[in-house]
């Protein structure tokens, strides 16, 4: 058939490879210049395949007063919350039980260990150069509740051949010296060996290359996906600014934008933009070989190569990029105060980075086909599309 891929993102290139790998005619759109322009393109670089837990959680209530109120500087909330805000909120409220949290992360945790096997078998058939390494993975816990709540969710993740563990302060700097110039007192860390780091622009830049020269994709870039068109239930056509598409079938990997073109179909998804923002710095000789996560101030440093990627922040304002420059400034801050040797914080520029990700209430994706045949998802990844990306492609170009 002949599929076209709404948006050139991580999901929407991935979705394009194993659409292809079936043996289908693929046609990308995009409305930006390049690939991997927007959430992709500057995200933390981790591939977290150990570290899935969905973002409502019981733990999570008693803070939530204090983030609504702005005393959390990991967090941003508009002062008069939308109407979409309140209710993605309220259905995220109801995913906040203690059984629901733990049936999402173990739902996130099978998606995402089968995804690192697809990402395996995709750089041997390609040889993509992406960063791509085996980094492992250290999140570090303060207190004693983040200790009890950390063994908990490993003991869970277990049951499905993760390999996270909790380990001592001792043990977590004798595995990343790094954390000895960091500042803050952590009673302990979840520690990965098998997860792994990459940067997605690279990945997603030359996967499509790839694709163009061994399958003859095509992209459509600077290419604005005006409406789908639908009669009687069925997929009838694409209408762009540029030209009028009409293809067999057609998948929306449109992260946070994907609710304008499936709002008129009757297509519900309840999925909110919630902003993320990073700093790329160059590395230094007292930088993390493993990934870092210091979860008290929801901030991730990566080693890519020679760089470090920082990235952190969970900013509830819509779609709004006002307050850029304020919160990428935070993030510096607050990076430099929690590991001031860990990049050179002065070279200028930072790299600096936002991005919308696209939240689900209980963090799982949708992926298959929606109720108007011939229209397909692949949406809703959160802070996880880097890291779900294969077996999410892999699943939806099954099910075209």
């Amino acid at each position: 058939m002949h599929v076209v891929v709404l948006g050139a993102g991580v999901i929407g290139v991935t979705t394009a490879y194993y659409l292809t790998e079936r043996g289908h005619d693929v046609t990308v759109v995009e409305r930006a210049e390049k690939v991997a322009d927007g959430a992709s393109g500057g995200n933390g670089g981790q591939l977290s395949y150990s570290f899935t837990d969905a973002m409502a959680s019981p733990a999570l209530l008693p803070k939530l007063p204090g983030i609504i109120a702005g005393l959390n500087p990991a967090f941003h909330v508009r002062p008069i919350p939308s109407p979409g805000l309140i209710r993605w909120g309220l259905a995220f409220l109801s995913q906040c039980r203690k059984s629901r949290h733990q049936a999402n992360t173990a739902a996130i945790l099978k998606l995402a260990l089968r995804s690192g096997k697809l990402m395996n078998d995709l750089r041997a058939n390609t040889n993509l150069e992406f960063s791509h390494r085996r980094a492992g993975k250290l999140v570090m816990l303060n207190g004693q509740s983040g200790l009890d709540e950390a063994r908990e969710v490993c003991e869970l993740k277990r049951q499905f051949g993760c390999d996270a563990r909790v380990i001592t302060p001792a043990e977590a700097i004798e595995i990343e010296p790094a954390l000895l110039k960091m500042t803050s007192n952590y009673s302990g860390a979840v520690y990965s060996e098998s997860d792994e780091v990459g940067d997605t622009l690279a990945f997603a830049t030359r996967l499509a290359q790839w694709l163009g020269e061994n399958h003859g994709t095509g992209f459509l870039m600077n290419t604005t996906v005006r409406r789908i068109v639908a009669e009687n239930s069925k997929l009838v056509a694409i209408e762009t600014d540029r030209d009028i598409l009409r293809p067999d079938a057609v998948v929306v990997c449109l992260g946070a934008w994907a609710a304008r073109v499936l709002d008129p179909l009757g297509i519900k998804t309840n999925i909110y933009p919630m902003r993320g923002y990073s700093i790329t710095l160059p590395a230094t000789s007292d930088s993390n070989s493993v990934s870092i996560t210091d979860l008290a101030s929801k901030t991730v440093f990566s080693r890519l190569a020679d760089s470090i990627r920082i990235a952190g922040f969970a900013d509830f304002v819509d779609y709004r990029t006002a307050k850029d420059a304020t919160r990428i400034r935070t993030l510096l801050e607050t990076a430099r105060a929690t590991a001031p040797d860990i990049a050179d914080f002065s070279f200028n520029p930072a790299g600096e980075w936002g991005g919308f990700r696209p939240m689900t209430p209980d963090s799982l994706p949708t992926i298959g086909p929606s109720k108007i045949k011939g229209v397909h998802l692949n949406i809703g990844h959160g802070m996880l599309g880097w890291t779900l990306a294969c077996a999410s492609g892999y699943d939806a170009a099954v099910d075209v």
